[in-house]
């Protein structure tokens, strides 16, 4: 077999971007621990089929193994996470991907609004990070129609309609656990989501690994960086020193728990704290986990205790979500990908106006024998 002449140092980068240790990552390839340093220091040449499977495992395109040196990697977008006070350095390679992916889908539904002569969404950059919190989150009710106390389901149904009426706006909302696929999960400690703005095709993604209760409070966030026209990702910090962020956050909180409201129902005398959060989740409509946060920013429990309550519901959701049966294929993709988006690509495709294979690719990694039976999820 022919032998794949590789700089090995980009074996070693690759397998370090990935993230997997060497025990595991050699599992993946099928090779021993001494099989894989034999490749990676030079010991042991590789085949081109061997080097291809390596690229594969690592999720590097298979030239990059060529190159002298490792490509300049970094968050295309401001990365307004915080860790200590100081910025996160070193993404993962499922962040860095990720956001590639979003910023091609962007690219491409922005082509698509133009050439159907669409006009500049008007909700984008309507305000600044100057401008006040109550101003903001009045806009964004009067937009989106969302009265101060809206009256209707539980609160994941809210979240439901909030992304419905987010969308009827012209913002793309994104929302998965993983990377095309479960074994490129998500991390929620590294970012809870982030928006990607644009006159066109502003983009909100959402990370579904976090507990369902929290995706409420980081989907307004996102969408107070659309309404002030700034891009970033967010780690949903308490501690943020950030102005953006701490606006953010200031939004979300008013716009889903407004504070005048909430401070007269909340009973401080309750035995355990905790007491107040079942009526108040039937007043408000918004998940505990939302809450309980705006008792944190109000004063009225203390950041350890909120931090406990966070970690509780967080081992809660794991739980629940190991023992849940999972929805089909067709129904997870309609769940992930904005429907706006999903529509216009399914029907270039379906129009012809488009390759299957290049549908497929920005509906991630779709095969194109399946878009047809996507297009009927979607209704199409």
């Amino acid at each position: 077999m022919s032998k794949a002449h590789i700089n090995t140092k980009m074996l070693i980068w690759a397998r370090k971007r990935s993230g997997i240790d060497v025990s595991d990552f050699a599992r993946k390839c099928g090779v021993s621990e001494e099989r894989l340093q034999e490749w990676e220091s030079g010991e042991r040449p590789m085949t081109f089929n061997q080097a291809m499977s390596y690229a594969a495992k690592a999720y590097v395109p298979f030239g990059y193994l060529f190159l002298a040196q490792p490509p300049q990697e970094g968050l295309l977008i401001p990365d307004l996470r915080t860790l200590g006070g100081q910025g996160v350095q070193r993404p993962s390679s499922e962040l860095l991907d990720l956001v590639k992916l979003m910023l091609q889908r962007q690219e491409w539904y922005k082509d698509y609004l133009q050439q159907q002569l669409a006009e500049p969404n008007a909700v984008v950059g309507r305000f600044s990070a100057r401008d006040s919190v109550d101003a903001i989150v009045q806009d964004m009710r009067t937009q989106l129609g969302v009265p101060e106390h809206p009256k209707r389901g539980k609160w994941d149904d809210y979240y439901r309609d909030l992304v419905e009426r987010i969308e009827s706006k012209g913002i793309m909302v994104m929302r998965q656990s993983n990377l095309k696929h479960h074994t490129r999960p998500l991390n929620v400690d590294e970012f809870r989501g982030f928006a990607i703005v644009d006159e066109f095709a502003p983009v909100i993604f959402i990370n579904h690994a976090d507990a369902m209760g929290a995706r409420l409070f980081t989907l307004i966030h996102e969408l107070c960086h659309i309404w002030i026209g700034q891009s970033g990702i967010s780690d949903g910090s308490t501690n943020t020193h950030r102005q953006e962020e701490i606006l953010c956050n200031a939004v979300a909180a008013e716009f889903l728990v407004p504070a005048t409201e909430f401070s007269r129902l909340w009973h401080q005398d309750e035995n355990r704290w905790e007491e107040n959060l079942p009526p108040l989740e039937a007043h408000f409509h918004v998940s505990t986990w939302t809450l309980a946060r705006r008792a944190l920013t109000l004063g009225f429990i203390s950041e350890g205790e909120y931090g406990q309550y966070i970690a509780e519901q967080q081992a809660a959701y794991r739980r629940r979500k190991q023992s849940g049966s999972g929805p089909t294929y067709y129904q997870t993709k309609k769940a992930q990908i904005s429907s706006r988006f999903s529509h216009a690509v399914v029907s270039e495709a379906l129009s012809g106006q488009m390759l299957l294979r290049d549908a497929g690719e920005l509906l991630g990694g779709m095969q194109p024998a399946k878009i047809k039976h996507f297009a009927e999820e979607l209704g199409l």
